[in-house]
């Protein structure tokens, strides 16, 4: 099993918390550097990350702010507190061209209704497309997101047979895999999806691999659990671990000093 980062006392809030998640994706963000990401738990998460495992994390936004170091909780990607400070406005054309496209993002981070085994992604509809039982907003930039970033990862606020199917209802953002498959070219220069976390654990998959295997369980969770709610059959990475908890300050500095309106926090 794995042991805390740090010798800090560890705290009891659970897994399914969104200062549990943040906390886990802050983690995963210790050797990166420019970050795509959205206004939420990412922006927890980024945040938090800058001032515990990675203090010179970039942060773009899809609005084109560059470089955004904002003194508040952004309620939007086109707050204008991303934009007082950051170290670059550009032009959409300028972002997903020259940044995105020129594989100047490290990580992307996506939202997603549903992930399925090979990292593609749902945002679309639930259910049938003609008559969906869910009506989703869609891509946004999602497909060149996950086309071009080196990484994606997405953070579930669920893990059942409905957000993690064998095969999501709607493919809105491809995974390298699909893309390859479909077009019978070559496939798209960004990796995919490569790390999922859930309320139960991580799942990753290798760039160069087909499907999300299950490589962390968090506290008081159960490898069979994780199987017994996840569509597919879950392979199991034989260095399997248990997710650190966060400590007291992790949680400190998310509601004392990250998110003291409790914007997101929930």
């Amino acid at each position: 099993m794995s042991t805390p980062l740090t010798t800090d006392p560890l705290s009891d809030v659970p897994p399914e918390s969104t200062e549990f998640l943040a906390v886990v994706a802050a983690r995963e963000l210790a050797g990166a550097r420019r970050i795509f990401a959205g206004v939420g738990l990412p922006t927890l998460a980024v945040d938090l990350a800058r001032r515990t495992v990675n203090a010179d994390l970039e942060l773009v936004y899809e609005s084109g702010v560059c470089g955004a170091h904002p003194e508040a909780m952004a309620e939007g990607i086109a707050d204008f507190v991303l934009v007082s400070g950051a170290e670059a406005v550009l032009s959409m054309q300028a972002l997903f061209g020259y940044v995105l496209q020129g594989g100047n993002v490290d990580v992307g981070f996506l939202g997603a209704a549903q992930v399925d085994r090979e990292g593609n992604i749902n945002t679309s509809v639930i259910g049938d497309w003609h008559q969906p039982q869910v009506r989703l907003p869609g891509s946004g930039g999602a497909n060149d997101i996950i086309a071009s970033a080196r990484e994606c990862f997405v953070v579930l606020r669920r893990h059942d047979l409905g957000s993690l199917p064998a095969e999501v209802d709607f493919c809105t953002s491809p995974s390298p895999v699909r893309a390859r498959r479909e077009s019978g070219a070559l496939g798209p220069a960004g990796g995919g999806v490569t790390t999922v976390i859930t309320p139960l654990g991580v799942l990753r998959r290798d760039p160069d691999a087909v499907e999300l295997e299950l490589s962390q369980v968090h506290p008081g969770v159960t490898v069979d659990e994780v199987r017994q709610r996840t569509g597919w059959e879950l392979a199991v990475r034989d260095d399997l671990v248990e997710t650190p908890r966060p400590t007291v300050e992790d949680v400190r500095l998310l509601r004392e000093e990250i998110d003291t309106v409790r914007l997101y926090l929930r």
